[in-house]
C-alpha cells in the first residue's frame, strides 16, 4: 500500500512534466529550447529553490528534462541535492521547530545551489565530462511512445510516457521497501553507530537509494539521536527520492548517468564532513 501511494502521488507531476516536453516539442520547440539554452546558467538557482518543496516528484520531473536535454547537469544537481522527500512532514510531525526546520532547508538550498553551479561552470571549462548531445526527440525515440505520430497527439503521447515509468518506479519501489522492511531501521541505525567519519559515507549510501523511505530512515535515525547533523545532512543531500529511477530509465547515456550519480553522492558527503568538522547542528 505504501508502494502504491508513493506511485500514485508521482503521477500528475509525470504527467505534466510529459505534457509539457511534448507541447515545447511540437508546438514552440526551437524557439523554447533556445530560451531555455540562453537562460541556462540561471537553472540552477531555480532548481534548489524548487527541489526544497517536500514532493518526490520534482526530482523525476528534473531527470525527465534533463534527459531531453531541456535543463543543465547543474541544474538536476541543484534539484536532487536541494530534494527533502519526507523530511519535512516528519519533522512537523514530530514537533521539531519551524527555526530548526528553516535552517536545514536554507542549507540545503545554498549547498545545491553553489554545487549546481560549480558543476555548470566545470562543464563549460572542459566542454566534455557531461556534454552529451542530447534532445527531445531521444527520449521519445527511447520509450517507443508515437510522438513523431501526429494521430496520437501529445496527450496520448504524454500518457504512454507516464505510464511506462510510473510502472517502472513501482516495481523497483516495491522490491526496495520490502528489504527495508525485512532489514529493519534498527539494523541501519546499529550500522551507524561509533563510527562518525564512515558513518557520512554509509549515510551517503542510504540516501541513494531510489526511494522516499530512504528520507524517512535518514529523518528518524536523526530525530532519534543515532546521527549526527553530517551524517544526516549527507543522506538528505544524496536522497533524490525516485528522481535516480527516472535518470536511469530515461536518459540512454549510462556513462553519463552515473557521473551524475557519483557527483551526486560525492557532493553529498563532502558536505556531510565538512558540517561535522566545523561542528554545525541545527
Amino acid at each position: 500500500m505504501d508502494t502504491i501511494k508513493d506511485t500514485v502521488t508521482l503521477i500528475p507531476f509525470l504527467f505534466i512534466t510529459y505534457l509539457a516536453m511534448e507541447w515545447m516539442e511540437r508546438r514552440t520547440e526551437e524557439q523554447s529550447v533556445a530560451m531555455l539554452s540562453r537562460i541556462g546558467k540561471f537553472g540552477p538557482v531555480l532548481g534548489s529553490a524548487v527541489g526544497i518543496i517536500p514532493q518526490c516528484g520534482f526530482s523525476a520531473a528534473a531527470a525527465s528534462l534533463y534527459s531531453g536535454g531541456v535543463i543543465t547537469v547543474g541544474t538536476i544537481l541543484a534539484v536532487f541535492l536541494s530534494t527533502s522527500d519526507e523530511m519535512v512532514p516528519i519533522f512537523i510531525s514530530s514537533s521539531v521547530s519551524a527555526q530548526t526546520i528553516g535552517k536545514i532547508l536554507a542549507a540545503k538550498f545554498i549547498i545545491a545551489l553553489i554545487t549546481g553551479v560549480i558543476a555548470d561552470m566545470t562543464v563549460r571549462i572542459i566542454n566534455y565530462t557531461f556534454r552529451t548531445h542530447k534532445h527531445i526527440h531521444d527520449l521519445c525515440e527511447q520509450e517507443h511512445c508515437g510522438c513523431e505520430d501526429e494521430e496520437g497527439g501529445i496527450l496520448h503521447s504524454a500518457l504512454v510516457h507516464t505510464l511506462k515509468i510510473t510502472g517502472f518506479i513501482f516495481i523497483i519501489s516495491l522490491v526496495i521497501s520490502l528489504l527495508v522492511g525485512f532489514i529493519g531501521k534498527q539494523a541501519m541505525a546499529s550500522f551507524m553507530t561509533g563510527i562518525p567519519v564512515l558513518g557520512v559515507f554509509l549515510s551517503g549510501l542510504i540516501g541513494l537509494i531510489p526511494n522516499c523511505a530512504a528520507s524517512v530512515v535518514i529523518t528518524q535515525l536523526y530525530l532519534e539521536g543515532l546521527l549526527t547533523a553530517g551524517q544526516m545532512m549527507t543522506g538528505l543531500l544524496v536522497g533524490a527520492g525516485v528522481g535516480v529511477l527516472v535518470l536511469l530509465r530515461t536518459n540512454r547515456h549510462q556513462a553519463e548517468n552515473f557521473r551524475v550519480i557519483a557527483v551526486l553522492y560525492g557532493s553529498g558527503v563532502a558536505w556531510g564532513l565538512l558540517i561535522d568538522l566545523l561542528g554545525i547542528t541545527f
